[in-house]
């Protein structure tokens, strides 16, 4: 088994892969501990070799590596790609690989069902088996064996038979557009952005006060800074609810704040905190932040949304496609209150398998029964 740990193997190896029309790559890594993911390994097969490249080994440069995913001559092919895409957006400096394809977008075109396993393709696929036993693997540790080496290239030695089974398909089916539109979603750089001054948005906030969310802004983009900073988990720099707790009693000074028994921070970071509450409540009202009100739904709304579920299995099941790449729950919300709501659904090739049917169902001009125990889509007579 080939493990790459020098930068003269690597080099001849991306050398070669560059002559390829695709290569299959995925990556191991691990972030239980750390802010940012820790790149332990790298897979890559062209058409007659695969091999693991160990970007821990002492003195490896990785440049010839993401020279090989900048190649645009050259197809990328992941399976589940948004974290290997994410890593290597870090390596490349805000790039990601390109172009890419992504066999669990091009199965859920083909009828795989939601967010389809790689192991689940390589039996139907592949007609092989894949040993599972590595699966929890510390792939931090070293030395690596043999067969940790042997399971890891196993995910990119059968990927070559799933993309290029899964790719016939698509071209067969005239679905390549879609999974196009799919990728450029998924590989849109901007997507692994993440702007401290926007963190606050990921916490469970209830009060719409927007003084105290003034506050969970700064504390949170502060806890983003430090979290990068020191390489650390944002649980672990100060956890979600003491933030709020924080946020909630605004101390103005560290023995204040070293005052609460449960929130333990080094001086440091308690002078930080303190700073940043004193900056937001010396915000002018104006540039206070504030959470937008979510309407009540129109009394009847919600069973029309569960009628557009029942019709989005339907179509998606009839037309051998994943129901998450057709519409969500909030485009089915967004349809049943506007007919020119602003979502994927209502346009291109969704439109065509959801979108109109969608419309036809809320005005009713179809309707769902019950034949022989299944459910159906029946045409209503319309009136004369």
């Amino acid at each position: 088994m080939t493990l790459v740990t020098a930068t003269s193997a690597l080099a001849a190896l991306c050398a070669r892969l560059a002559r390829e029309t695709y290569v299959t790559v995925d990556t191991e890594f691990m972030r239980d501990r750390t802010y940012w993911p820790k790149l332990c390994l790298v897979q890559v097969a062209g058409a007659r070799e695969a091999a693991a490249i160990d970007p821990l080994a002492p003195g490896l440069d990785l440049a010839p590596l993401l020279e090989l995913m900048a190649e645009e001559r050259v197809l990328k092919v992941f399976h589940a790609c948004r974290q290997d895409l994410e890593i290597f957006w870090l390596l490349m400096k805000g790039r990601v690989p390109s172009p890419i394809y992504d066999t669990q977008v091009a199965a859920m075109v083909c009828g795989f069902g939601e967010e389809v396993a790689y192991d689940t393709l390589v039996q139907k696929l592949a007609k092989a088996r894949l040993d599972k036993s590595f699966r929890f693997t510390d792939w931090s540790r070293r030395p690596l064996s043999a067969a940790q080496i042997a399971y890891a290239l196993s995910d990119v030695t059968h990927l070559r038979t799933i993309y290029e089974e899964l790719s016939r398909r698509v071209q067969a089916a005239g679905r390549a557009s879609w999974v196009e539109e799919e990728l450029a979603r998924i590989s849109d750089p901007a997507q692994f952005e993440q702007p401290p001054e926007e963190a606050w948005r990921r916490l469970r906030v209830r009060s719409r006060d927007r003084r105290f969310l003034a506050v969970v802004q700064k504390l949170a983009a502060w806890r983003e800074r430090a979290a990068q900073a020191r390489d650390l988990p944002r649980q672990k720099v100060l956890r979600d609810d003491l933030l709020l707790e924080i946020a909630a009693h605004r101390p103005r000074t560290v023995e204040e704040l070293r005052g609460h028994e449960r929130i333990s921070l080094d001086r440091t970071s308690a002078l930080e905190v303190i700073a940043a509450i004193n900056e937001a409540l010396a915000l002018p009202e104006a540039q206070l932040p504030e959470l937008e009100e979510t309407p009540e739904p129109p009394r009847g709304i919600g069973p029309l949304v569960d009628m557009l579920k029942v019709l989005l299995k339907l179509r998606c099941e009839e037309a051998e496609v994943a129901q998450r790449m057709v519409a969500s729950a909030s485009d089915l919300e967004a349809i049943a209150l506007d007919d020119e709501a602003p979502v994927p659904a209502l346009s291109g090739w969704r439109r065509e398998i959801f979108g109109e049917a969608a419309l036809a169902l809320k005005h009713g001009r179809i309707a769902l029964a019950v034949r022989d125990r299944r459910p159906v889509v029946v045409e209503l007579a319309r009136p004369p």
